[in-house]
């Protein structure tokens, strides 16, 4: 199936954490045959070849003016909670070049498919199917574009696109008019599902597909400890509790820097990365100045993949303290990165960590906004290595059989079949 991907995101240079998940995704489409051409904003961060592990990619160029280079790749949103002045300035211009590349893709795929195929009784179709990434801010510019050349639409949630959809009218409008056009509407987890069918998602076109992982990337790794320690400077018999993510209020790391006081009276000898980077991390820093407890808390700033792998497996916990209302996470990639590491858990029952963690089987799992029930649940971990043990075994298994990127492949592979199956049958009835 030959496909027109359309995503604001993606990681700049192979390494680089920015979106993982899209590369992913667009990647196991090509290894199982699929032609995947993939539109994306143009970066000047970007460091990409024309093709790069059986993707096509063409990012498109939008900006009059350098300082309006700020649409997507996590720079449009305020700590993700609120559109950036510069990011309203550049709308106008990135959404008609949004248009403009996917036209000019479609064009030019037309002309390389049917050749000089004026005079003739046929032409071909150069894309099957377009898939876009966000209902916001892609959804709008895919459906027109979809319905212009008669293609089937396919839709991908994320987190961030529901959550802004919900905060105004307008924005939405804009969701509910694409999600209504689409042929097929994907969410990563039942959380954002039924916040879609709230703006317009239609059930019977509407299905999960949680994101994946790659097990061999991130994996036990014993050799890790050693090489975190030493990096951090820490100390043989210090425990070390990881946060890892975007450094944005949805993260919740605020609250855990109000736990970690509670960890320190129980475990003195703890230590806590938050490793990331993003609008908060000044904040997070006084944060644990006025707490008292700057020296045990460091902030590595943001890693590459295999950097980020190695901070994982060192982790005596890993803790992902989401939040409600400030932002929507869809399913954190680090969460699925932990369970494959094998390391014992303790997440917020937020968004769609519910749908791959059964408390007490694969993690732990404690309300949001809770500092007492967090901390409570580090220590627990942190005194109890049998059941941390068992909870990081656990978490590696489901991984293994259920969340692997090409189990994810796969579904996407499901739906597109079931959207072209639907289009053809509403061409046959035309």
């Amino acid at each position: 199936m030959r496909v027109l991907m359309l995503t604001s995101s993606y990681p700049k240079y192979p390494g680089e954490t920015t979106a993982p998940f899209i590369e992913e995704i667009a990647a196991g489409l090509a290894a199982r045959g699929h032609c995947i051409h993939l539109i994306a904003p143009w970066h000047p961060h970007v460091r990409r070849a024309m093709q790069e592990r059986g993707v096509f990619l063409h990012f498109f160029r939008y900006a009059p003016h350098p300082a309006l280079n700020i649409w997507g790749y996590a720079q449009s949103l305020l700590s993700d909670t609120a559109i950036k002045p510069q990011t309203l300035a550049a709308m106008p211009f990135a959404l008609a070049g949004t248009l403009h590349a996917l036209q000019r893709s479609l064009i030019n795929g037309y002309h390389a498919v049917n050749g000089s195929a004026a005079g003739t009784q046929e032409t071909h179709r150069p894309f099957d199917l377009i898939h876009a990434h966000w209902v916001l801010p892609n959804g709008v510019p895919a459906a027109l574009i979809a319905r212009q050349y008669g293609l089937p639409l396919v839709i991908s949630l994320h987190g961030s696109d529901i959550y802004l959809a919900e905060q105004h009218w307008a924005m939405s409008a804009s969701a509910g008019l694409a999600l209504r056009e689409a042929d097929a509407v994907t969410a990563c987890s039942n959380d954002l599902y039924q916040r879609s069918l709230r703006l317009g998602s239609r059930v019977p076109r509407s299905c999960i597909i949680p994101y994946g992982v790659n097990p061999q990337e991130f994996r036990p790794d014993t050799n890790a400890r050693a090489l975190v320690y030493a990096e951090l400077g820490l100390p043989d018999e210090a425990r070390l509790v990881v946060g890892l993510g975007r450094l944005v209020y949805k993260k919740g790391f605020g609250v855990l820097l109000e736990a970690w006081p509670h960890v320190l009276a129980a475990h003195p000898q703890a230590r806590l990365a938050l490793v990331g980077y993003g609008d908060l991390r000044t904040s997070l820093e006084q944060q644990a100045a006025r707490l008292g407890i700057a020296h045990q808390v460091y902030f590595p700033g943001q890693l590459e993949r295999h950097r980020a792998a190695m901070f994982i497996a060192a982790a005596d916990v890993f803790a992902l303290p989401i939040i409600r209302d400030q932002g929507a996470d869809g399913l954190p990639n680090t969460l699925l990165e932990a369970m494959s590491a094998g390391r014992p858990i303790v997440a917020s029952r937020v968004a769609g960590v519910p749908d791959v963690i059964h408390d007490g089987q694969h993690g732990l799992i404690v309300p949001d906004r809770d500092a007492p029930a967090l901390a409570t649940a580090i220590i627990r971990l942190l005194d109890d290595r049998a059941l941390a043990a068992r909870l990081g075994a656990a978490a590696r298994q489901r991984i293994e059989l259920e969340l692997t990127w090409e189990q994810t492949a796969a579904r996407f592979e499901q739906v597109y079949q079931s959207a072209l199956a639907m289009r053809n049958e509403k061409r046959n009835r035309a």
